[in-house]
Order: C-alpha cells, then sequence, then structure tokens
C-alpha cells in the first residue's frame, strides 16, 4: 500500500465507501451507512455465507442498538434469551447467579442466544433493502490512498478490476488483508487452545442457562443454542482432536457425566474446532481514508462472548461518523474520534477477557479446592452475590461503557448525584417497564432517528427561540425535539417523568449523538453554548472545557 498526495476521485455517483468482508461487521457497517444515504459497495473473498457460528452470544448493548437498526423485531424470533449462569462440580450444582442490571437499567436485561449465520441472514436481509448487493468471491488485493480518496485492485469472478473510492472500510476479519497492507500491528498474545463442539445432547439441563462444569483439572462449558437440545460444548483442558467427532462426542460425555453426576449423551457433533485464544489489537483504527472495525481491528478471548458485540459497536459508531463526513456536515477529523474512542475498549477488552478467561479455566488447584465453600457464601450472603451480578453484567452487557474522556464529549460539570445521564453515557438508560410511559416511548423513537438529536425541555422564551433558531439553521441534518412543547417538533412528556429523569429544568437541553450517546447537557440552553457543542460533534474543536 502506498500514499499519493494526489490521485483519482472517487466517481461522484458511484459508491463512496468499498467495505471489505460481509461477516456481521461489514454487514452492519453497510447497513448503517446505506440507511444514511452513503452509496456503499460490500465485497468478500468467500464464496458464500458461513454456514458455522462462531459468535453466538448477543447482549444488552447490542439488543439495544438492534432496536436503533430497526432489525431487532427480526432477530428476537431466531434466539434464545438466557439469564442464569449455572455453576455445577462433582454431580453438585454450586451457585445459580442470575443478572443484576439494577445499575445498568436496559429494556433488554438478556443476552440472546443466536447464531451467527442467523445474525448474517438478518442484517443481510435489512441490507438488501436497503439497495446493497453483496459481491461474493471478489478479493481485495490492494489498494492506494491519495488524498481525495482510495484506489482498490480487486479480482473475482469478472476478472481483475481498479476502481477508486472515497473510503475504505476493513472488516475483514483477523487475517485481515487491510490491516496487513496498511502495516498495522497486531499486538498481544495467543494463551490457551481450547475444544469446541456443537452437538445434540440428552441431558437434564435448563436451556435458559450457560452451565459452567468443573471436572478434574479442567472445566467445560455448555451453552444453549436456540434448538431445542442442541449445545455448544467447550473444553478448556483436553484439547486434541484426530478427525473423528465421534470421539470427541464420547470425550464430552463422560466428563458432563462427572461433572453434573447426571445420565448425558452427546450425539455426533456438527461442527468440531480447536481455536488458540488471541488477546490482541491494534494501536489505532484510523489512517487516513483507511478504517478498520471487528476482528480487523481487536480479536478477544471468547470467554464473555464480546468479539460480535464488540465488532458490531464498532460499526455502529463509525458509520454514522462516516455519514456526517460524506454529507459535508463535519470535518474528517471527526474520524479521528473512532479510533479515539474504540481504540481504548479493546484495550479495556484485552483485560477484561483474560480474567474471563482464567475465571473459565480455573486451573489453579487450591481455588479448586475453596469452591464449594466460595459458592456456599454466595448462595446465602446476598449482598456479595448481588455484588458478583452487577460486576458481570456490567462488563459483559457494555451497557456501563461511556465515552466521559472522548474529545466528542462536553465535560459534565454537574454534581455527581445530579440525576440524568450524564455526558459521555448512553441515554437509553430505562427499563422495559418505565419505557411503555408516553415520555420514553416517544424519546426511544427519537433514538431511531438518523440524525443527531437536540432535547429541550420546554419553557423559556429564549431557549424556545434557540431552539426554533438551530431547527432554521441546521434542521436538514440535526433534529429538534421540544420535549413536553407544542408546535413543530414536540415530544410528548405528560406528568414530567421523562423530565425528571432526564433531569432536566424548564429550558435545559441535551445534544445527543446518532449512536445514542450523551454529546453534552446544559442547563439552559443558549444559541452560543448550542454552537459549541455542535462543533464539538461534528470535529471542528475538542471538548471544550466550558459550555
Amino acid at each position: 500500500m502506498t500514499t499519493a498526495e494526489k490521485g483519482p476521485a472517487a466517481p461522484p455517483d458511484g459508491p463512496r465507501v468499498l467495505i471489505a468482508g460481509a461477516g456481521p461487521v461489514g454487514l452492519a457497517t453497510a447497513l448503517e451507512l446505506a440507511r444514511r444515504g452513503v452509496p456503499v459497495r460490500l465485497v468478500d473473498a468467500a464464496d458464500g455465507p458461513a454456514a458455522t457460528s462462531r459468535a453466538m452470544a448477543t447482549h444488552a448493548r447490542s439488543l439495544e442498538v438492534y432496536d436503533q437498526q430497526g432489525v431487532l423485531a427480526d432477530m428476537m424470533p431466531r434466539g434464545r434469551v438466557i439469564q442464569r449462569f449455572t455453576m455445577h462440580r462433582d454431580g453438585r450444582r454450586l451457585a445459580v447467579l442470575g443478572p443484576d442490571y439494577s445499575r445498568v437499567p436496559t429494556r433488554y436485561p438478556m443476552t440472546l442466544m443466536i447464531d451467527q449465520a442467523a445474525t448474517e441472514d438478518v442484517l443481510r436481509q435489512a441490507v438488501a433493502k436497503q439497495g446493497v448487493e453483496i459481491e461474493w468471491g471478489v478479493r481485495l488485493d490492494g489498494f492506494e490512498q491519495h488524498e481525495d480518496g482510495v484506489t482498490v485492485e480487486l479480482s473475482g469472478p469478472a476478472g481483475p478490476e481498479r476502481a477508486t473510492v472515497g473510503w475504505l472500510v476493513g472488516c475483514d476479519g483477523g487475517h485481515s488483508t487491510v490491516r496487513r497492507l496498511l502495516g498495522l500491528p497486531l499486538i498481544g498474545d495467543s494463551t490457551e487452545t481450547w475444544l469446541i463442539a456443537d452437538a445434540e445432547v440428552d441431558v437434564d439441563l435448563p436451556q435458559n442457562s450457560i452451565h459452567w462444569i468443573k471436572v478434574g483439572s479442567g472445566t467445560v462449558m455448555a451453552i444453549p443454542f436456540p434448538q431445542e437440545g442442541k449445545w455448544r460444548l467447550l473444553d478448556t483442558a483436553d484439547t486434541s482432536y484426530e478427525g473423528d467427532p465421534r470421539d470427541v462426542a464420547e470425550r464430552f460425555a463422560g466428563k458432563l457425566r462427572r461433572g453434573l453426576g447426571r445420565p448425558v449423551t452427546v450425539h455426533r457433533p456438527s461442527w468440531v474446532s480447536v481455536f488458540t485464544i488471541q488477546q490482541r489489537m491494534i494501536p489505532a483504527m484510523r489512517s487516513g481514508r483507511c478504517l478498520l472495525a471487528g476482528d480487523a481491528a481487536h480479536v478477544h478471548s471468547p470467554a464473555s462472548g464480546q468479539g460480535l458485540n464488540t465488532g458490531l459497536q464498532d460499526a455502529y459508531n463509525l458509520a454514522w461518523k462516516l455519514a456526517l463526513v460524506e454529507h459535508g456536515h463535519a470535518d474528517t477529523a471527526l474520524l479521528d474520534s473512532y479510533s479515539a474512542e474504540r481504540v481504548p475498549v479493546g484495550r479495556a477488552l484485552l483485560g477484561s477477557t483474560r480474567k474471563a478467561t482464567r475465571l473459565v479455566q480455573l486451573r489453579n488447584s487450591a481455588a479448586g479446592a475453596a469452591l464449594p465453600v466460595v459458592f456456599a457464601l454466595v448462595r446465602t450472603f446476598a449482598p456479595l452475590r448481588g455484588r458478583i451480578e452487577r460486576k458481570i453484567i456490567g462488563s459483559m452487557s457494555a451497557l456501563a461503557l461511556d465515552y466521559a474522556d472522548s474529545p466528542l464529549t462536553v465535560p459534565d460539570r454537574r454534581p455527581a448525584e445530579a440525576a440524568g445521564p450524564r455526558a459521555g453515557s448512553r441515554l437509553s438508560q430505562v427499563t422495559a417497564e418505565r419505557a411503555d410511559g408516553p415520555g420514553w416511548s416517544a424519546l426511544l423513537d427519537e433514538l431511531r432517528e438518523l440524525r443527531p438529536s437536540l432535547l429541550v425541555a420546554a419553557g423559556p422564551a429564549d431557549a424556545a427561540e434557540a431552539a426554533a433558531a438551530a431547527r432554521a439553521e441546521h434542521g436538514d441534518w440535526l433534529s429538534v425535539r421540544t420535549v413536553a412543547g407544542d408546535g413543530p417538533g414536540a415530544l410528548p412528556d405528560p406528568g414530567g417523568a421523562l423530565r425528571a429523569d432526564l433531569g432536566l429544568p424548564p429550558g435545559g437541553w441535551l445534544l445527543v449523538r446518532p449512536d445514542g450517546y450523551l454529546c453534552a447537557r446544559g442547563d439552559r440552553l443558549t444559541p452560543a453554548g448550542l454552537a459549541a457543542a455542535l462543533d464539538v460533534l461534528r470535529g471542528r474543536r475538542r471538548a471544550a472545557r466550558e459550555v
């Protein structure tokens, strides 16, 4: 890959973005760009969609994203809701941990187990409705960046091709061609090797739970598929595989019988794989007009099911920024915030998934011996159990993730105990029951908007005038809503429950990013304060100290 100062510009009526990789991350990126009116081209070197499902767990924040994308209703029937984590040893059930979302309220307090193949199918249908056709069997061989775009070299069924686009997004997995040609190092290590098998299992275990089974010096995990009686089995100790799936079935069956203390039959697996856990990431996710997302940028242990979820949120973070730049509403500097926000997430996940891997394996003999005592305490001491459950949910669900330190976040100077979401956090901090109210229902509809949103509480005339001026000046790319107001952009809030939850006084305001995170807030909307916040949102200045 070379970089030139000048080069051919991408045709104005052709694809503006080439996405390499039509897995879940590439599909999500294509969907969000196409929904925002950015012409995209989506290619994949494979001959067609993958038949096997590496990822299964979809966590709460990803379900919120699917809701905003308009695909959640198609995802839910194809998955299984999981709300338990059960631990077994030597035929005994040690503990059952449930979810505690009390500190991170959401409408989706669950993990949805859905095959990656099903997730991709839903996203492919959504992308097709946007007029995007996936080009299978098309490989990216090389590219050159220049001031106005990226010239790519492709090969496929029609032969070699050279084309110019405005941007290249690498969603092409752990062996990313885009990352390799950019020369970006994938920093980290490879640690443990695990054995995985997908099989029908005859066993008396509830399928609304993930099961962790301590067996000898190792552990086995049993993760339910959406299909009745089908499980994903993981062995963290005995990882040899000689190519006979029947042998794998018998080994898993024997371990499950010992660990669960009950009859178990494992049928011939439909898929068996031995994989080495990778814990690696790149130091930057943008290089000029090339960007990376998902496993192309960071790979993690599967212990807490973060890979697909993190990649989806990469895509959702990137797409709205790239769309604002493409439509001329933001400077290209806005794209620097993509790397600034998502690289720390990948770095934090390396730490949390490494800990999860150690906990899943639990090879320390002393810790293993102490398990019955520890979990007796967990069962009987509710505060300890609650603390563990909140810790698990906070790190796994991604609901606690915020962008408080982002260059796109105006610092929240209110007292820590002030009501309402803080700048940098997600706005949709609401339970399903409370979300049924008219105010929250209208706000959640607003969060499905493709544009940033300015929410202004009805009240003082000067704030209303500032809102009207913002609508007149920026209405083509900014949605302006008056909470509990009337006239254009009114957002209902009878009884004031929404304003109370958001911590909005009369004339108070929130500037919300298209991905649902809060950019800035204030107690009284003024033209100067809003102008400064909009500049921050569009990458035209770093977050001001005072707005």
